[in-house]
């Protein structure tokens, strides 16, 4: 009984580490985004530094996850969240690089006039950060419909990026003199909706632990 309940805790601490994690790369996407949209220069300089507190924990959740499969030889449902707990914190520091990206596209663009209101880039943020809020509550909560809804919203983020690629696209073919920021547009763009596929990652991990096998969410 105590081997199960150290094992039970040990199970607990992989998932706050995990919603660390999440909270974390939440903070780096606002602050980044706020970044973009302040051309505040100072904060995208923090979204890069504090980049490194991700990464550790994200070495940590893996110490910890192998050290449970070598120790306690899990199995079933026990293994399934272990091996979801490494692919969710690999995940989840690819999307905290993303937010580094757009800091780094934000320095970039710099000062002067900003393009953003030809965009929909705004939404794409609020719904990746909506979609990693539900994608991490479906994995801790074993919720299957949350998972579906992170799905859904793939969606709504690809036609997001699909317009904001259509409407700077053919801005660029008129005004080339602008074409520094547009560019970087194109890549924030990009960058948001790559973060939406890690995400929906996230949740068919979490389909994966809930049902035993694999759903294809995207």
């Amino acid at each position: 009984m105590v081997v199960r309940e150290n094992f039970e805790n040990s199970l607990q601490e992989l998932q706050t580490k995990m919603t660390e994690m999440g909270e974390l790369a939440i903070l780096s996407l606002e602050k980044a985004f706020s970044a973009f949209q302040t051309q505040d220069i100072e904060l995208a300089l923090r979204v890069i530094e504090e980049d490194n507190e991700i990464d550790d924990l994200e070495e940590e959740i893996n110490q910890i996850a192998i050290w449970l499969t070598v120790k306690e030889q899990p199995v079933a449902r026990d293994l399934r969240k272990i091996i979801g707990a490494i692919k969710i914190s690999s995940e989840i520091e690819r999307i905290a690089d993303f937010g580094v990206n757009i800091a780094k596209s934000a320095i970039k663009i710099g000062s002067g006039h900003s393009l953003i209101s030809l965009t929909q880039l705004e939404s794409m943020k609020d719904a990746c950060i909506n979609m990693l809020q539900k994608a991490l509550q479906s994995f801790i909560d074993e919720n299957i419909v949350l998972a579906k809804e992170v799905g859904d919203m793939d969606d709504v983020v690809d036609d997001f990026s699909n317009e904001t690629y259509k409407k700077l696209t053919t801005y660029l073919s008129e005004h080339p003199e602008e074409t520094n920021q547009l560019v970087q547009l194109l890549f924030i763009n990009r960058y948001l909706e790559r973060t939406a596929d890690h995400i929906t990652n996230i949740a068919e991990s979490a389909a994966y632990l809930i049902k035993g096998r694999r759903y294809d969410l995207n």
